[in-house]
């Protein structure tokens, strides 16, 4: 078996991230980190609504692959420059980030991430790694609970801090077999910086909260 990697950056400080490309996932802790309680409440929100899939959704499994999986569609909401268009966007990111974790696509991720966020190519290299040669993940849902959006730097920036929950992942070869260790599901914060222009808003940094 091929020894364990790391799903998430653990050394990882907002502002000052590595840019190892090894195989990531959201959160590095069972535990909700030190922030998780100080954000607002913006857990009951609607969410962003989904597609109809053409068939049943089938979560993946040891036997194969998930079928599916619906696709995050972008909200009104998240299209406004507010507190509340950040906090829509910020869900939208993440269930996005979802999708690809269970089917392998991050071009949802890629439309709405700047290129400048270094944290966030990594996110999407290591899923495309994850994916390659016939693997498959296995788990890796992701649901943010709470998601409180803040002032940003400028009249076009603001940030959101998310609670990030995560699914147990596992990486299953074309096999079948394990890839290497499962990674344990995850409580965990995170900071999302976005800016708004012309296409909308746009990841520009994300980070674990310490």
């Amino acid at each position: 078996m091929t020894p364990r990697t790391p799903f998430f950056v653990r050394s990882f400080i907002i502002g000052s991230l590595a840019t190892a490309l090894t195989l990531t996932a959201c959160g590095n802790s069972t535990q909700p980190q030190s922030a998780s309680p100080t954000v607002s409440a913006s857990a009951s929100a609607t969410a962003t609504p989904s597609p109809t899939p053409t068939g049943t959704y089938k979560p993946a499994d040891a036997k194969g692959k998930a079928e599916n999986v619906p696709l995050p569609v972008l909200p009104e909401a998240a299209k406004a420059n507010s507190k509340e268009g950040v906090e829509a966007f910020a869900r939208y990111w993440f269930q996005a980030l979802s999708y690809a974790y269970e089917t392998g696509d991050t071009a949802a991720i890629k439309r709405s991430t700047g290129a400048n966020c270094v944290f966030c190519d990594g996110l999407q290299e290591s899923i495309g790694q994850s994916w390659a040669d016939g693997k498959w993940i296995v788990g890796g849902r992701i649901e943010t609970p709470v998601v409180a959006g803040k002032p940003g730097t400028g009249p076009e920036s603001r940030q959101a801090t998310v609670q990030v929950i995560q699914q147990q992942i596992e990486i299953h070869k074309a096999d079948g077999t394990l890839y290497q260790e499962a990674t344990e599901a995850s409580n965990s914060g995170s900071q999302l910086v976005a800016t708004f222009n012309s296409d909308g808003w746009m990841v520009t940094d994300l980070g674990l909260i310490r």
